[in-house]
This record gives structure tokens, C-alpha cells and sequence, in this order.
């Protein structure tokens, strides 16, 4: 049979106090009730650990042995109670996250920043990667939470952080290059340059409702999954495309971005639906007011 923690606590009492009297003033308890744990303590350890007479309580030569060790335990014990505190608050403890390439440029570091200001002893893994992929990494609990683009799928929660305009992406010189906005049908005749169909089926279903809304269906001469590659082929001439403004900051040059007249996109944070990890809602919260006070898709 080992001491208990409370034994431990008495103990260290009575030694800092050199008094049974006072030591149970402090852990208000009754000195009967003190005695009878140093008793126990004492008889479980098959040692004497106080000497007492009419000068009052000492410590035993192995009670001050003992005494450093007793504290470094209620320490270590302290600690472990408070790590346990934090994360069930949600101040401590580990995710992972998962941010869409498309997003990672500006939004990761505003993340993280916020997170490491506000939970500090939360720690984050990142990795950038494609929407298909994150999906399944939600689902198969490979990621906490991940920053995306809508639509989605079932089974996910969503918290939308901004919104943002979505514009056509023209090369330098272009004839509309110069205009504050433009309507989608203006569009109607140019090339394009997309990324495939394959790499995340409902935002193409999104694209084809949009552009028959807009009365045609687009000329794609080239696709790529590459959104930096994307950008290289408009400055290059190869084509136009529609990406979100934020987007504009994988690339200063070569390029303008104009705004579509009606059409915006959001970014949100996704999570698995009934995931009620409190590091994760720790989370959500504390970045969540962080888009609320900055605007992600131009701070990054």
C-alpha cells in the first residue's frame, strides 16, 4: 500500500508549519484527524518522520529526505491536474489541421498565429493538400478541422470565416483587364483554362450552373490542378479563369484580377459532425474571432 496524495499534503503541512496545531489551522482539518494520517503515513512507510516534545515538531533525519521528494510528487500532481484542466477547457493538447492549396498562402499563417497568441500550449500539425483529400482525411479522422471551399458533403460541420469576390483572372493588356467589374456573359468568348472535372466534382456542378446562367458553356483549352499553374497559363496568354481574390497572392504579376458581378465564395472551417473534442471548439472560437476583426483574404 502506497501513500495517497492527501497523506503527502499533510505531511508537507506539518513540516513547513512545525506544528500539528498549526498545520491543521492551515488544512483546516482537526489536529485528531491530521495525527491520525501522519500516524499512517508514518506506519506505512516503516519510518519515524517527526520528532516531537516539549520544543515543539522536528523533522526526523528521514523526514527531510523525505520532504524534497513529497513536494516534487504533489508537484508533478499538481501539473498533471492542471494539464487535464486546460484541455478540458481546450487550452491544451494537439490537432491536426488541413488547409486547400487555394487557401494555405493566406490563411495559414493568420491561423496559426491567433492560435499560438491565444493557446499557446496547443499544438498544431498543418499539411496543405487537395479537396478530395481532405475530405477523406476529415472522415477517416486523418484531420481535426480543415480550411476549404464550398460545396462539400454530408457529414460535415461548416463555420464560414469570409467571403470573398470571385473574379476572372485575365493576362496583362487584356481588353477588360482595366474594368472595376464585369458580368460572366462578357466572357462568353474567351478560352479558358480550368482545373479537371476529377479533382472535386461539386464545384464543377457549381461552375456549369453558373456558366449556363450566364448563357454559355465555356471553351476550356487546358486544365490543371495546379491553381499556381493556373496563373502561369492566363500571364502566359494561353487562356483566361475565375478564381477567388485571395488568390491573387500566389502571383503579383502577369496577371489581373477583376471582380464577377455577383458571384463570391466563402472559405470555412469543416470538422467531422459530432466531433466534440474541446481543443477543437478551442479552436473554432479563437479563430473565429480573429476573421471576425481581420480580413484573411488580404492580411496574408
Amino acid at each position: 500500500m502506497s501513500p495517497d496524495l492527501r497523506q503527502l499534503r499533510y505531511f508537507v503541512a506539518v513540516a513547513e508549519e512545525s506544528s500539528y496545531t498549526r498545520a491543521a489551522q492551515v488544512l483546516t482539518i482537526s489536529q485528531q484527524s491530521l495525527s491520525q494520517q501522519i500516524t499512517l503515513l508514518e506506519r506505512m512507510l516503516g519510518v519515524k518522520l517527526f520528532d516531537r516534545d516539549t520544543r515543539g515538531t522536528r523533522l526526523t533525519a528521514i523526514g527531510e529526505l523525505f520532504l524534497p521528494e513529497a513536494r516534487a510528487v504533489l508537484t508533478r500532481a499538481d501539473e498533471a491536474f492542471d494539464v487535464v484542466a486546460r484541455a478540458a477547457r481546450g487550452e491544451a493538447g494537439s490537432l491536426r489541421l488541413a488547409f486547400l492549396a487555394t487557401t494555405t498562402n493566406y490563411l495559414l499563417p493568420l491561423v496559426v498565429r491567433a492560435v499560438r497568441q491565444r493557446l499557446p500550449e496547443l499544438a498544431l500539425s498543418t499539411e496543405e493538400t487537395t479537396i478530395a483529400s481532405l475530405v477523406e482525411g476529415l472522415r477517416k479522422g486523418r484531420y481535426d478541422v480543415a480550411f476549404t471551399r464550398p460545396p462539400l458533403v454530408a457529414g460535415l460541420a461548416t463555420r464560414t470565416l469570409v467571403s470573398e469576390p470571385v473574379c476572372a483572372v485575365l493576362p496583362e493588356g487584356h481588353p477588360l483587364a482595366g474594368r472595376a467589374e464585369l458580368t460572366l456573359a462578357e466572357l462568353a468568348g474567351e478560352r479558358w483554362v480550368l482545373t479537371p472535372r476529377s479533382s472535386w466534382e461539386p464545384w464543377h456542378q457549381a461552375f456549369d450552373e453558373s456558366f449556363r446562367a450566364a448563357g454559355f458553356t465555356p471553351e476550356v483549352v487546358h486544365r490543371d490542378a495546379s491553381v499556381q499553374a493556373l496563373l502561369g497559363l492566363v500571364a502566359a496568354g494561353v487562356g483566361i479563369t475565375r478564381l477567388a481574390r485571395s488568390a491573387g497572392s500566389l502571383r503579383r504579376t502577369g496577371v489581373v484580377f477583376v471582380p464577377i458581378s455577383g458571384e463570391f465564395v466563402s472559405t470555412e472551417m469543416v470538422w467531422l459532425a459530432g466531433n466534440d473534442s474541446a481543443a477543437l471548439h478551442g479552436l473554432l472560437n479563437v479563430v473565429t474571432e480573429a476573421a471576425a476583426s481581420t480580413d484573411f483574404t488580404r492580411a496574408g
